[in-house]
């Protein structure tokens, strides 16, 4: 069985499928798959990470492979919650664009540097985290909207690691398992949503305020 090419295209298989979905949104009422699928799509996304480390099966063409569904999918939602909203919202999400594929051809194209910064799914939980926030709270989705793409396309690209954030402090499959847990139960459980994107951020914003101080201060040195 482990030499059959199903099992051993078992993570690329994940890969594909956890893009595949997000047609959804191109339905004339598919704004409301939007949060579902970005946390789907973030589900995916670590399944596939998890499959090809504990099952032994990395490769370089996997690895690019995800890169490549990364990118496709996460641009696809920027994109699409710009259009949604229009205006500045449109515009911020351009930027966020632009930095998600200078973030991903770093990865293919590994700088000294690679391992630093957000990764671009970052953005995607604090989106999904936002829109069900606002919605539960009654806010405009969209001052929330501009705050996370600036942050998100400075901190992915960025030349330093972001060790504090909820996603870096996970690296066990149990504890990335419980990340996608919690984002599903803001999902279905408004009333906390608020609370778990505050859970979120602010770890994150702690991470990119002090390794900016940081690098900084080492580059003054």
């Amino acid at each position: 069985m482990k030499s059959s090419w199903v099992y051993r295209n078992l993570p690329n298989t994940v890969s594909v499928l956890g893009v595949l979905p997000i047609a959804l949104l191109l339905l004339e009422d598919g704004a409301r798959f939007l949060v579902p699928l970005l946390i789907y799509n973030n589900i995916m996304d670590d399944l596939d990470g998890q499959l090809a480390v504990k099952l032994d099966l990395k490769s370089e063409f996997g690895a690019t492979l995800d890169n490549l569904c990364d990118a496709v999918a996460h641009v696809f939602f920027v994109i699409f919650v710009g259009m949604t909203f229009g205006g500045v919202t449109l515009a911020f999400s351009m930027v966020a664009v632009v930095a998600i594929l200078m973030r991903m051809t770093s990865r293919i194209v590994p700088p000294p540097r690679a391992s630093a910064g957000s990764p671009t799914n970052e953005l995607m939980r604090h989106l999904a985290l936002v829109l069900v926030s606002t919605e539960f709270l009654g806010w405009s989705p969209q001052p929330w909207l501009l705050a996370v793409f600036a942050w998100n396309s400075v901190s992915m690209l960025v030349p330093y690691a972001l060790p504090h954030s909820v996603r870096s402090l996970t690296k066990t499959t149990v504890g990335i398992a419980m990340v996608n847990v919690t984002l599903l139960v803001a999902w279905l459980v408004p009333e906390a949503a608020p609370v778990i994107a505050v859970c979120f951020l602010l770890p994150y914003l702690y991470s990119l305020t002090a390794g900016g101080i940081a690098c900084r201060k080492r580059t003054e040195a």
